[in-house]
């Protein structure tokens, strides 16, 4: 038995609940999980699992194995990283989760730069706007905007997004500028909804001027729970829309968007790396951490 990879088996399988899933995110089939938990389990001489043909739970004495595992596996990782090759050359497979947007206009056409200086870094890329369940998928970081509400994850915030809201030039021909924010809840107008999947619902935009704050729900023709599909809508003429700064700025810049009411402000979106509370930081997640880090500073000034 290869007992780092039968402790590795084990820790995935308490952390997702279940062998398929472990075996996915392992890269492995679900028979060698399974037959690397039995092998564990005969050599410790101890029920680590409690198996129905629905869900697995862990035993008491399989909670206590898992903690002080994970503790262990740390620690050989740490000793691995901290070694002088590893810290100046990090490398190996890392999990990422990324919103679309941010991937289509920001992270990918930077990782040049981050592939230049660690070539030995292979990244999955996860590129969606659901929520994603960072422990049972095994993905290592996900980014994401918004305050987090999961308090099993490590949250560091890697900046803020600024807003506004735009229309197209085809939008304003047919339906009008408006001055005023409050017109966008008349009849005359409506705006394109995102649709939030950790609450099912578009929510309203709030602006604020010179003390004043003024709430805007707006009248949906059609709402869509993606970045780049929400900003094809408004383009497409479909309704006002609220964007990341970021994501405007190259339609702004062809006049293929116009701002609307540049004298009110729209709250900032704080941006977050998150990742589970027990999974160790690796050289390799600890410099793409930092990566995003510097990468986001521009973008949460507005200025990329």
């Amino acid at each position: 038995m290869d007992r780092f990879n039968a402790m590795q088996a084990f820790i995935r399988v308490v952390e997702t609940g279940s062998f398929t899933k472990a075996a996915d995110t392992l890269h492995m089939n679900k028979t060698s999980v399974t037959q690397l938990v039995q092998q564990l389990e005969a050599h410790l001489r101890v029920k680590l699992l409690n198996r129905t043909t629905r869900k697995v739970n862990v035993t008491a004495d399989g909670a206590a194995y898992y903690e002080r595992a994970v503790k262990l596996l740390a620690d050989m990782e740490d000793a691995e990283t901290n070694l002088p090759s590893a810290i100046t050359a990090p490398s190996g497979r890392l999990r990422v989760d990324v919103p679309s947007p941010l991937a289509r206009f920001i992270l990918i056409p930077a990782l040049p730069s981050f592939y230049a200086q660690y070539p030995d870094i292979q990244l999955d890329l996860g590129v969606s706007d659901r929520v994603v369940d960072i422990v049972g998928e095994g993905v290592d970081c996900v980014l994401r905007g918004g305050e987090l509400a999961d308090l099993s994850l490590v949250a560091r915030r890697v900046g803020s997004l600024p807003f506004g809201l735009y229309a197209s030039p085809g939008y304003l021909e047919q339906f009008g500028t408006p001055v005023h924010p409050n017109e966008l809840a008349g009849p005359h107008h409506c705006v394109v909804g995102f649709t939030w999947e950790r609450i099912g619902k578009a929510l309203p935009y709030v602006l604020k001027q010179n003390g004043e704050s003024t709430k805007v729900q707006g009248r949906n023709r059609i709402s869509v729970d993606d970045g780049n599909a929400h900003l094809a809508a408004g383009m497409a003429g479909l309704g006002v829309l609220s964007l990341p700064v970021y994501m405007a700025n190259e339609a702004v810049a062809r006049n293929e968007l116009i701002p609307l009411f540049e004298d009110w402000q729209l709250d900032p979106m704080p941006m977050y790396v998150a990742f589970p509370q027990n999974r160790y930081i690796s050289a390799k997640l600890r410099v793409f951490i930092d990566w995003v880090s510097d990468l986001m500073k521009p973008v949460a000034t507005g200025r990329n």
